[in-house]
């Protein structure tokens, strides 16, 4: 296997989206604190900066940004995204196909709150591939910011990749979200919903199911 690459160096443009994301999040944190009607003016402009920022990078309006952004409330705090992957014998990765998109990923999503993140990773494993599975190890807690994943979020998210073990037992995947159900060498990968995973992430997980001894990885 080739040297593990690190995520290229952040470029101005990615610079200034995570001052769009921070402003953001100050605007959030000042609603939910503001004591009156004034500073929670201010702060809704500052929201309203935020977006015209983040719009000029993404090409987004700013005002569906600016309603984006409105959704969330309280103190903001990154968002987490899980991500099950799960080899077999033949070091084949398992991945599910995106309604969203089309292409291909590791089953994941979302964490729920009153979820362990083991929980609600095995959790999406058995909605979006059928597969029942137990966690093996925490591979990495990765920046989505530093690992470019394309498009750009108006939020900020860490992506909790977990290495786990496969059942025997299997279901039909709900149909909400799967296309299909595929296993893959990492030689032979389908189309990659780039987003939520790439192939550098995956030649990582699978130096981990060699060896799960390796340490977990942040950046």
């Amino acid at each position: 296997m080739e040297p593990f690459a690190s995520a290229r160096e952040p470029e101005p443009a990615d610079t200034i989206r995570r001052i769009g994301i921070k402003l953001a999040a100050l605007a959030q944190d000042g609603l939910t604190f503001a004591t009156n009607e004034y500073d929670e003016e201010r702060y809704r402009q500052v929201r309203g900066l935020a977006a015209e920022l983040m719009s000029a990078l993404s090409g987004r309006s700013a005002d569906e940004l600016t309603v984006e952004l409105g959704r969330d409330s309280g103190y903001a705090t990154p968002k987490i995204d899980v991500r099950g992957v799960i080899f077999d014998e033949q070091e084949r990765v398992l991945l599910m196909r995106e309604k969203a998109d089309g292409c291909w990923s590791l089953p994941g999503g979302w964490a729920d709150p009153g979820d362990s993140p083991s929980a609600a990773v095995t959790r999406e494993i058995l909605e979006e591939t059928g597969y029942h599975s137990s966690p093996v190890k925490l591979i990495s807690c990765w920046d989505r910011e530093l690992q470019h994943h394309p498009p750009p979020l108006p939020v900020h998210v860490y992506k909790l990749f977990f290495l786990c073990r496969g059942h025997d037992a299997v279901q039909p995947p709900a149909a909400l979200e799967t296309l299909a159900v595929g296993w893959f060498g990492l030689d032979e990968l389908p189309p990659l919903s780039v987003g939520r995973v790439n192939q550098r992430q995956l030649q990582r997980a699978l130096a981990h199911h060699r060896d799960p001894t390796l340490p977990t990885e942040f950046d």
